[in-house]
């Protein structure tokens, strides 16, 4: 990591020419939070900024203090721009979006036939590939308004990223199949010829088909590729602008991901794949990057300490050079409190030497009482200094373990982040350190963003 170049953010969101910001990698590793907190240090620093998440979990409105994001961009509160700096934020409605489509490009009567047919409200709301169309398609639509000055895209949490960049060509491959065109070609006929196409020339497949699907579905596909017939070259002719937009100048790809070995190869794949479409890539976000405060001690020396402390060989175990003084601990002599300990004992019986001395002076037996007292005392805080010892040494124990344990995971997160930098070393990375806590809010937001362009504020 040593050799790639550092990922200068603030100056991209700073650059007005840069419109577009896609945020992709693979899922899971925090490319809404990243799209989030990208939107939010714009917007404060005088953009007018929406951002398209595609996430179903919400955590990005949650984030913003909206109470739910839909189809529609809505503005977001606290945030503290200059010059004009505005935040909006949106979730992806897919089947909406396909409505909407249907409706600026039909006229009412075919508009309601499509909206209405059983093949297309399944397609609408949920077929292969149409979730990162309908993103493509929603994206057009923000564009071409021009009311904002950036727009954030958080791709779709598919499979793959490379999903993303695939559903324009995947959607016209499907619209130019043989088998929509076999469905229209009825339809463009049209009358007693058409039906007789479709009855001599379709029976069989129709009949195999009607066997397979059912009668009733495979009439519902005609009838949606009949009223569908003038809209598809409508749907190339986006799909191909949108896809261009994205080769544009003003668009900035950043590749997303965490040090870990899957993701780090999802974004090494997508990486190539953005080189080879000639689409502009600005560089790695790396989320969720460990650090240690005491990366000096290594995991080698730090497990060998625990176990030198489980066997007591660091820790003395008992009173050190006390014993050298005639401690009582380890005197062998009576110590003063021992004596005055035994002469606090019970008197002996009559007739014996000394039961004189025990019975003659009362007053010097209750005066040696407090320390045969003192002496106890002092034997229970000895236990109890000697148990406190034992549980400071397998606590220390346990820290040396977990910070073994750490060091292990940062010296894994570096040879994968070693591997990606050998293999694309163009590539700048911007590190962002784990957070011990979600980010739930604007402020968690903000610190994200700090993280982003290296710890500097806003104003900086």
């Amino acid at each position: 990591m040593d050799t790639a170049p550092v990922l200068e953010l603030d100056p991209l969101l700073d650059d007005r020419s840069t419109r577009i910001i896609v945020c992709c990698g693979a899922g899971g590793v925090g490319k809404t939070t990243t799209a989030a907190a990208l939107g939010v240090r714009a917007a404060e620093r005088g953009r007018r900024v929406v951002v398209l998440t595609i996430d179903p979990a919400r955590r990005l409105a949650q984030s913003m203090g909206i109470d739910s994001l839909d189809n529609t961009p809505r503005r977001v509160a606290g945030i503290k721009g200059s010059d004009g700096g505005e935040l909006h934020a949106m979730m992806l409605d897919m089947k909406r979006t396909f409505d909407e489509i249907v409706e600026a490009h039909a006229d009412a009567g075919r508009a309601r036939a499509i909206l209405e047919n059983p093949f297309y409200q399944s397609l609408s709301a949920g077929f292969a590939g149409t979730q990162e169309y309908m993103a493509m398609e929603k994206l057009g639509q923000l564009r071409a308004r021009d009311e904002w000055d950036l727009i954030v895209v958080d791709t779709p949490p598919s499979r793959s990223a490379l999903d993303f960049l695939d559903a324009p060509k995947r959607l016209g491959s499907f619209l130019d199949g043989k088998f929509v065109k076999l469905l229209m070609a009825p339809a463009k006929v049209g009358g007693r010829a058409g039906m007789k196409f479709l009855n001599v020339g379709m029976s069989m497949m129709t009949g195999t088909l009607g066997k397979l699907l059912g009668g009733q579905f495979l009439k519902d596909v005609q009838t949606f590729v009949a009223a569908m017939d003038t809209m598809f070259g409508g749907f190339r002719t986006r799909a191909d602008a949108t896809y261009k937009l994205l080769q544009a100048p003003g668009t900035a790809f950043l590749v997303v991901a965490t040090p870990e070995r899957d993701a780090l190869r999802e974004a090494a794949y997508f990486v190539e794949r953005l080189a080879a479409e000639r689409m502009p890539l600005a560089g790695l976000v790396l989320n969720r990057v460990h650090g240690s405060g005491a990366a000096g001690l290594s995991a080698e020396r730090a497990r060998a300490a625990a176990e030198n402390l489980d066997e007591g060989r660091i820790v003395d175990q008992g009173d050190g050079k006390t014993g050298q003084r005639g401690s009582p601990a380890t005197d062998p002599e009576p110590s003063p409190l021992a004596t005055a300990a035994a002469s606090s004992t019970p008197a002996a019986p009559a007739g014996s030497e000394a039961a004189p001395t025990a019975t003659a002076d009362p007053a010097a037996q209750h005066a040696h009482a407090p320390e045969a007292r003192d002496a106890h005392d002092s034997h229970d805080s000895h236990d109890d200094d000697a148990d406190d010892a034992v549980d400071v040494r397998h606590l220390t124990a346990g820290l040396l373990r977990l910070h073994a344990e750490h060091m292990r995971v940062l010296a894994r997160e570096q040879r994968t982040r070693d591997r990606f930098t050998a293999r694309h070393p163009e590539v700048a990375v911007a590190e962002v350190a784990a957070l011990p806590d979600d980010v739930h809010d604007l402020a968690g937001l903000r610190a994200i963003g700090d993280r982003l362009t290296g710890g500097r504020t806003p104003s900086a």
